[in-house]
């Protein structure tokens, strides 16, 4: 991700904008974008400064709280619910998540489930009969 323009060049900016000069002007003798010089000046009315606002940090996971309760009750009814069966429910509660993010909610609760025979999913494949030993081969000269 890109860095935000330093605050001097975003004072400098609202500086000549102040002083009358269009965002046009602002934009050409500064060497950048028009919509740059007009996103600064409307921040600036509207919170009081250019200053950019906070870049990255942490984004709250979307299946907490209730919806938290409620997934992990779904699976303790039903442990062979799919994620789409899941997804479906929390739609219905109101919280539309892709199936994936279902997906990484179990496993960070730990309810992640392997396919096995017991649950009706993929079984092992069967061991054949062994292999028998070759015949040597026979000297052709």
């Amino acid at each position: 991700m890109t860095k935000p323009y330093s605050m001097d060049l975003r004072e400098r900016a609202m500086a000549r904008l102040e002083a009358g000069e269009t965002s046009y002007q602002v934009a050409a003798a500064l060497k950048v974008a028009v919509s740059s010089v007009i996103k600064w000046a409307a921040r600036k009315r509207r919170l009081g400064s250019a200053a950019p606002g906070k870049m990255g940090g942490h984004r709250p996971y979307l299946i907490g709280g209730a919806h938290r309760l409620f997934v992990l009750g779904e699976v303790e009814r039903d442990p062979n619910v799919t994620l789409h069966q899941l997804t479906a429910a929390l739609a219905e509660r109101g919280l539309n998540v892709h199936p994936a993010s279902v997906g990484r909610f179990l496993h960070r609760e730990g309810r992640s489930f392997k396919k096995n025979r017991s649950a009706g999913r993929a079984a092992q494949a069967e061991a054949g009969a062994p292999a028998r030993a070759m015949d040597p081969l026979s000297d052709p000269h």
